[in-house]
Order: C-alpha cells, then sequence, then structure tokens
C-alpha cells in the first residue's frame, strides 16, 4: 500500500523494536536486484527513525542491526519534544511508516509544540507525522479506532487537518489483537500528503474470512467539523466500502 522505494528516505518517529524499518528493509531488497550504490543507500541514508524510551531504543538498533543494516540512524530521544515549527524541508522524509503509543499524556510544555493541542500522545505524533512528510510522500500510521469518531475537540480538529492537508485514500480496521501490546482496536490510516481527500476506501480486516467481498456507499463529511456521517452499513460479510467527502456545511441537508 505505502510501497517505499530505493532512493526514497523512510521514517518512523515512534521507532519502538524498529518492526517497521525492518520490513520496510526486507521489502526494498526484495523489490529488485541491488547495486552497489543502492546496497550503500539503504545502508546509509533510508532508514531514520526516533525513540525516548531506553530499553526500545536498543532493541531497535539490535534489531535493524540483526536484519542487516550495520548502522542504524536511531535517535534516542523524545520525538514530541521538537517544535513543528521549526521543521523545514530538508528534515522531511517521502514514507512513513509507524504505530506511535496510544492513551500516554505529554506534559503541557510538550503540547505547546503544536497547533493542536492535546494530552493525546498518539495525536501529537499524529500531527508530528503530517509535518515531516514530504508533499506527494506516502504513509500508513496505526492509531485507535476511536479516532474515526471521537467528537472532542483535538479529535475533531485534528481529522480536519488531515482530511484537508492529505489525500487519506484508505482505512484499515483491524481486528483486535492485530498489534501486540496496543490494548484497543486499532484503525490503520493510509495518506498522501499534498491534496485534499475526496474519497476513502474503508476495508474491515478479518483474519477468519478467505476473501473479501465489496460494497460501496457514500458519506457527507465538512471539512469544517470533519463529523463524518455513518456510511451505509455493508452486508454482513462484506470487507469494504468507499465513501466520499464534500464541503457541505454542517447542520444542512445532503
Amino acid at each position: 500500500m505505502v510501497d517505499p522505494r530505493i532512493g526514497e528516505r523512510v521514517y518512523d518517529g515512534a521507532v519502538g523494536s524498529a518492526g517497521f524499518l525492518c520490513e520496510a528493509f526486507v521489502h526494498l531488497k526484495e523489490s529488485r536486484k541491488l547495486t552497489t550504490s543502492d546496497v550503500k543507500r539503504l545502508q546509509e541514508s533510508t532508514f531514520h527513525g526516533k525513540e525516548k524510551k531506553s530499553l526500545a531504543y536498543v532493541i531497535a538498533v539490535m534489531n535493524m542491526i540483526l536484519h542487516g543494516i550495520e548502522a542504524p540512524n536511531i535517535r534516542h530521544t523524545n520525538t514530541l519534544s521538537e517544535n513543528l515549527a521549526d521543521i523545514q524541508e530538508k528534515d522531511r522524509f517521502d514514507v512513513i511508516l509507524a504505530n506511535p503509543p496510544f492513551g500516554g499524556k505529554e506534559r503541557k510544555e510538550v503540547q505547546q509544540n503544536f497547533p493542536i493541542r492535546t494530552g493525546e500522545t498518539a495525536f501529537l505524533f499524529l500531527q508530528h507525522f503530517i509535518k515531516m512528510l514530504k508533499a506527494g510522500g506516502r504513509a500508513g500510521v496505526v492509531i485507535k479506532n476511536t479516532f474515526l469518531s471521537n467528537t472532542d475537540n483535538a479529535s475533531v480538529s485534528l481529522r480536519k487537518m488531515l482530511l484537508e492537508s492529505c489525500n487519506l485514500h484508505t482505512v484499515l480496521d483491524c481486528p483486535g489483537g492485530t498489534f501486540q501490546g496496543a490494548g484497543v482496536k486499532t484503525v490503520v490510516l493510509f495518506f498522501e500528503k499534498g491534496s485534499k481527500t475526496r474519497r476513502i476506501w474503508y476495508y474491515t480486516l478479518d483474519p477468519g474470512a478467505t476473501s473479501a467481498r465489496r460494497t460501496r456507499s457514500t458519506t457527507t463529511t465538512s471539512p469544517s467539523s470533519s463529523r463524518s456521517r455513518k456510511p451505509s452499513r455493508p452486508p454482513r460479510k462484506a470487507g469494504a466500502w468507499t465513501s466520499r467527502t464534500s464541503t457541505r456545511r454542517p447542520g444542512t441537508s445532503p
């Protein structure tokens, strides 16, 4: 879905054990026959990450070394302590793959670094990822599924930011336990930066199904509020449906 390519820079600002970066490395190694310059680029300048916790940082570095990346570009730092206003074009990445922590709380001084202030770490990370993505860049970010329906000011504002600055083309609804340690049901947001969202493809992952049947329905989303009407419920066995967005004002009829 995100499909990193040779020559692109891949980033995870909540790197954890570096599982996403390692999988991206394996994907790129198997994507084509690598030249000497390709191997050098993968080793030295393709993969970048940051991790706050000391133990996770050590595990991430070890994991990448065991996968064949000899000198991992992983920084031991609190990603959220960086002010978004200080991020320049040279700091941005082509691809972002991340599974940020859920349910954590950040201090007030850290929240000052973000236009949408909230104590929820996952929401702060999502703002960081949107800012760190190059124009035309692609991202796959895991977040708890309540992000799609919460009506608190931070959730509504963040959905509005995402829909207006990026093309959120796909939402993958994952069953419980898909990501070990998450503790909640999650979705994966797939988006590209640089154009507004017009149409979203929703896919419900059913681990017990041998194939997914598709159906289509439409919904209207107001960018001014980012509160979506629920899509028409698909047939029981349906695994996917689509949703359109428009600029309807809140309170008006579709």
